[in-house]
């Protein structure tokens, strides 16, 4: 449960709008998704950005704009994630999770590190 009453935006890595099957490089579509006051909603919102990783390089440019278009969300949901782009979405307040798996399932699991992580927030 969001304790806070305010809610918070998830993206999915999803090439098939079912499950979190992709690396956020490779990604170029995010589902987005609400949560508040513990239920789910998918949005109509799909985000596309642009795949920063080409045969194994990478577009440094390209990946903080990409990650810019996350600035709303509070965590992005990736089947793989590198240590680069995660660094660069923490520094901008977004929590990257590398949850693969049906997205429902994924999104619960982060919801219940939301609800410990408002435990130790309020000692």
């Amino acid at each position: 449960m969001d304790d806070t009453g305010k809610g918070y935006k998830i993206a999915a890595a999803s090439s098939d709008g079912i499950v979190v099957n992709q690396h956020f490089g490779h990604a170029n579509a995010f589902l987005i998704y609400e949560v508040k006051d513990s239920e789910i909603r998918r949005t109509d919102e799909i985000r596309t950005v642009h795949p920063i990783c080409s045969g194994g390089n990478h577009n440094d440019e390209q990946l903080i704009e990409n990650i810019r278009r996350f600035q709303d969300c509070k965590y992005i949901l990736v089947s793989k994630i590198g240590m680069r782009a995660a660094a660069q979405a923490e520094q901008l307040g977004i929590t990257p999770m590398e949850l693969p798996g049906l997205i429902e399932e994924s999104i619960r699991r982060v919801m219940a590190f939301e609800q410990i992580q408002n435990l130790f927030e309020r000692n």
